[in-house]
């Protein structure tokens, strides 16, 4: 069964961008080290430390599928139609788009990607029968946070980096309701200028007030 793993890289202050989606000095861990990192299916080349390599480049093998909603597809025109993480994307969105070209060699209906109109517990159930034993990644936001709220996501991950961003956009999105409660980190690692971490939900997240 799929393990699904909220994800993003995000500021002291919680922010995964400023209010004009940009990211800043959130990525500068990167392009900060000396060991090459590789994504989108190897399109992309990355240059981070040992120890940010030896955590990431598992995890991002570790993919069988992602889970993103509509205003990060919008930001990145769907990385051109690749997925930045594991085999396939599924988009949450309220209307699918009829205008997508991924870029000039890949024509939309070739491109592994679904939008998925019925909510973010479809796009889930979708993703998790094509992971298999695999990870299914939620990019965190406004999906990530309601699939938290739908007691969906089994663990949160955060590649936390020494900024104050001060505003933007939340790790959780908004909305996402009381207060939750998480294990201790069950994975710390200390990269150049980042580090990274993990908690799995608890079965019974709710906070006792």
């Amino acid at each position: 069964m799929a393990t699904v793993i909220t994800h993003a890289v995000a500021s002291l202050d919680g922010y995964i961008a400023d209010p004009a989606d940009e990211v800043g000095p959130l990525f500068d861990w990167y392009f900060n080290g000396d060991v090459d990192l590789y994504g989108g299916q190897g399109g992309w080349k990355f240059q981070v430390s040992r120890a940010s390599f030896e955590y990431v480049d598992p995890f991002w093998r570790s993919c069988g599928a992602m889970v993103i909603g509509r205003r990060l597809f919008d930001l990145t025109n769907g990385w051109n139609g690749v997925p930045s993480v594991g085999d396939r994307v599924f988009v949450v969105t309220h209307q699918a788009p009829t205008d997508w070209v991924p870029s000039e060699t890949l024509h939309a209906e070739d491109a592994p990607f679904t939008f998925v109109t019925t909510g973010v517990a479809d796009a889930i159930a979708q993703a998790v029968a094509v992971a298999g034993d695999r990870v299914v990644a939620v990019a965190a936001g406004d999906v990530g946070g309601q699939v938290i709220a739908a007691g969906l996501a089994d663990e949160v991950a955060i590649d936390q980096v020494p900024v104050v961003l001060g505003s933007g956009r939340s790790y959780f999105g908004s909305g996402l309701g009381p207060t939750y409660l998480l294990e201790d980190p069950h994975v710390v690692v200390r990269g150049e200028r980042v580090l990274h971490l993990r908690y799995r939900v608890r079965a019974s997240h709710l906070a006792v007030s």
